[in-house]
């Protein structure tokens, strides 16, 4: 091959390369100002939603509207009994759930990874993750309700646990599976036992996820409406009678929300706002209280 053979060959290869490099960088161009417009169309409906939030619920926040009960239509009243009912039932379900979720996920990711029941747990753990709140309400209904003849705020808490063991034990597996095996290794070379290893190593390690899933869950049954329909109904007045219908903030911004009175629409929209502040909360506080610790 002649130095001008050699050259035109050179030419070529470079003038190939550049072709590839331009359309490339084409393909980037249009992907990148893709995501960037799917990214901007969600973040303008978030936008959109928050404001609306803030602007009709912050103005219906009164003090009436925390401290007195639900009113009937074109009278003066509060969500009082609504926010107490949701506080007492979400807390109950946290209790109950939790536990049992920190348990399972401890046990699918530390004593038996990859055993039938394992596998068989999993896969349960993936129907009650995918399944609809409100079969998850019908069940309960048929289940605590109906055995009892009576709408209770116990079972209205029994449902919203059903949804929250599912999403703490899927979190608490995988932050689990993130410790390095090195740490439990360490730890056992010098003799802990294993459950020891467990709470004082891995659990310590991977707490901040194992909370932040535990929030995830909280976040997720505080604006559930459906199983409380079938289990703790609503109740106009103050309750703290567990084994009675109790009201609660979603329901009652269900029904206020879908009603044709003003101040019942306003009550709703006020809910609205002290569901998405509450939940604004416990994600900041949750931050602030794992920030730098191991």
């Amino acid at each position: 091959m002649t130095t001008a053979e050699r050259l035109l060959s050179a030419k070529a290869l470079e003038e190939t390369r550049a072709a590839k490099f331009a359309s490339r960088k084409r393909v980037n161009i249009i992907a990148l100002g893709l995501s960037l417009a799917a990214m901007a169309f969600g973040v303008f409906w978030l936008i959109w939603i928050l404001w609306e939030t803030l602007r009709l619920g912050f103005g219906g926040l009164t003090l009436a509207a925390l401290t007195e009960m639900t009113p009937p239509p074109n009278d003066a009243g509060g969500i009082a009994n609504a926010i107490f009912g949701s506080v007492v039932m979400v807390a109950l379900a946290t209790f109950i759930g939790a536990p049992i979720g920190i348990m399972a996920g401890i046990y699918l990711a530390e004593y038996n990874p990859k055993g039938w029941l394992s596998s068989v747990i999993r896969f349960v753990n993936d129907i009650l993750l995918s399944a609809p709140s409100i079969v998850i309400g019908l069940f309960v209904y048929a289940l605590v309700v109906a055995q009892f003849r009576s709408f209770s705020g116990i079972a209205g808490a029994v449902a919203l646990a059903l949804i929250v063991i599912p999403v703490v034990i899927r979190t608490t597996e995988n932050m689990l599976q993130l410790v390095p095996p090195g740490l439990r290794e360490a730890a056992y070379a010098l003799g802990t036992p294993k459950w020891r290893v467990i709470l004082s190593i891995t659990l310590r390690a991977a707490r901040a996820g194992v909370v932040t899933g535990v929030l995830l869950a909280v976040a997720r049954i505080a604006g559930e409406t459906a199983p409380l329909l079938f289990t703790a109904l609503n109740n106009q007045f103050w309750t703290a009678d567990l084994t009675q219908p109790m009201a609660s903030l979603p329901v009652t911004i269900f029904k206020f929300a879908m009603s044709p009175y003003e101040n019942w629409q306003q009550l709703a929209w006020a809910g609205v706002f002290l569901i998405t502040l509450a939940v604004l909360a416990l994600n900041i506080l949750a931050r602030v209280l794992t920030r730098n610790k191991l």
